[in-house]
């Protein structure tokens, strides 16, 4: 069976999006050649994994992995990104641009339940909080992996919101950055 694994940035006082649902913030550390290879490496890191995206983030994404300036600034990342499997969730988009794309419509908990009993190794959701609080209804994720960042938003949202019922995690590795991000990642109890 397929894993299931979310990869988010989150500030140190535990939001994804600040305020007006922007990203950008996790995006702008200092340079640190360690953690650009640690990127480079995590995006190359399965030949036949999947990604996961809600509309939004699809809609961030496909507006730049596929593009020259992407090729140019991260190349690596963005073999990555443009040759792995994705699966777009949305009730609004009728089709996906981005090669390797599947739109999946219907009901969410279901639809993932059939790709993780498919072929291939882990799904990886990025972004996508909606999809990430359905999915941790659902204890349907397997690994929670986050980049905390040295940035305090103050307000925003987080992966959990509308969450009910609490659960537990246990941390089962980390790892330091001199940019000041810190990985951190998690399995259920």
């Amino acid at each position: 069976m397929r894993r299931l694994t979310v990869f988010n940035n989150i500030s140190l006082d535990g939001y994804f999006t600040d305020r007006r649902g922007d990203m950008t913030w996790a995006h702008k550390s200092k340079p640190d050649p360690e953690w650009d290879k640690f990127s480079a490496e995590n995006a190359q890191s399965s030949e036949d994994g999947a990604l996961l995206f809600g509309r939004k983030t699809y809609e961030l994404m496909v507006a730049f992995w596929p593009t020259p300036a992407a090729a140019q600034q991260m190349p690596e990342v963005a073999d990555g990104m443009n040759r792995l499997a994705k699966f777009v969730v949305s009730r609004s988009l009728d089709k996906v641009t981005w090669n390797n794309t599947t739109l999946i419509k219907g009901d969410l908990a279901a639809e993932v339940r059939k790709l993780k009993a498919g072929p291939g190794s882990s799904i990886v959701v990025m972004g996508s909080g909606t999809i990430v609080a359905q999915l941790a209804k659902e204890r349907l994720i397997d690994q929670y992996t986050f980049v905390v960042t040295p940035n305090v938003l103050g307000a925003g949202r987080t992966l959990f919101d509308g969450l009910e019922v609490p659960f537990t995690l246990t941390r089962t590795s980390e790892r330091t950055f001199r940019n000041g991000n810190v990985v951190v990642t998690y399995e259920p109890q």
